[in-house]
């Protein structure tokens, strides 16, 4: 089998201090990830297709399971809390409330009108300087690289491939974001494809993401699983016709994920052979 092509994608181009922050635009992490070398990505591809060989991993209604595709941001690490803590830490500095019914709307996606420094500014009725921004992006850092990857993570992949199931990651996030993280924790080459805001024109809830990853994956949503973290994710999990596990996170524990086949505490719950065992109904039903 030829290795797997990554295609190219846009330049990401650096933009304001506000979208930045939401969007997770370049924060220093294209450098830190540069001290490893260029990525596997870079290189034309990821992890070599001629190790994968034919999962065993078969549901009881006959579909052969091939993939098994993330969320990034909330699911392999805990980006969310950081970003949410270090808004809510500026919110308190200027005695106003970060509303967080209006916060949870935009976990995993772009898409909604909510922006925390508009906001902000708009209770204000001024801008926020600069150096108050900047604060605020350095505070999320420290937070984001004091985090480990979530409990699972690692054990899940390792069987994945030790079965031959192929890994992706869809993310409303950029490609820079994600891609960059997952170098600095030594586990970009464990992905086969990547799928982030830089490759489609919409973002979760839309199915764009998991169709465009199942396509560079070659797998059809039967044969394919999705899990993630967020309402917007299992949503675009489930347009896209895949089966869906939801993980909800300290930011999306209070939100209804009940449109998920599957529901968990933590990845480290069952193991990677439960959690194919678990799923006995057709895609698209719960």
């Amino acid at each position: 089998m030829r290795r797997e092509e990554v295609r190219d994608r846009p330049e990401v181009q650096r933009v304001d201090d506000t979208e930045e922050d939401h969007q997770h635009q370049r924060d220093g992490y294209q450098r830190q990830a540069g001290e490893h070398g260029p990525s596997p990505t870079d290189r034309g591809g990821l992890r070599p297709r001629s190790v994968l060989r034919h999962s065993t991993a078969i549901l009881s209604f006959g579909t052969l399971i091939r993939a098994i595709v993330f969320d990034f941001d909330g699911l392999i690490l805990d980006t969310e809390e950081p970003v949410y803590r270090s808004w809510l830490e500026v919110y308190e500095a200027h005695g106003e409330e970060l509303p967080f019914e209006r916060w949870v709307q935009i976990v995993g996606s772009t898409t909604t009108g909510f922006h925390p420094q508009y906001h902000l500014e708009e209770r204000l009725g001024r801008p926020l300087p600069k150096e108050v921004l900047d604060r605020r992006i350095g505070r999320r850092t420290e937070m984001i690289l004091a985090q480990q990857l979530l409990p699972g993570v690692v054990p899940h992949l390792d069987a994945a491939r030790e079965r031959g199931l192929k890994l992706g990651v869809a993310s409303s996030s950029t490609v820079e974001w994600v891609r960059g993280h997952l170098a600095r924790l030594g586990i970009l080459e464990r992905f086969d494809c990547l799928r982030c805001r830089d490759d489609v024109t919409h973002v979760k809830p839309e199915p764009d993401l998991y169709l465009a990853v199942l396509e560079c994956l070659g797998a059809s949503p039967s044969e394919a699983i999705a899990i993630e973290d967020s309402p917007n994710g299992v949503t675009a999990a489930k347009r896209a016709g895949m089966r869906c596990v939801a993980i909800p996170n300290t930011i999306t524990a209070q939100l209804d994920l009940s449109h998920a086949d599957l529901i968990l505490t933590s990845l480290s719950e069952v193991t990677l052979q439960q959690l194919l065992d678990r799923f006995d109904s057709p895609a698209g039903t719960t």
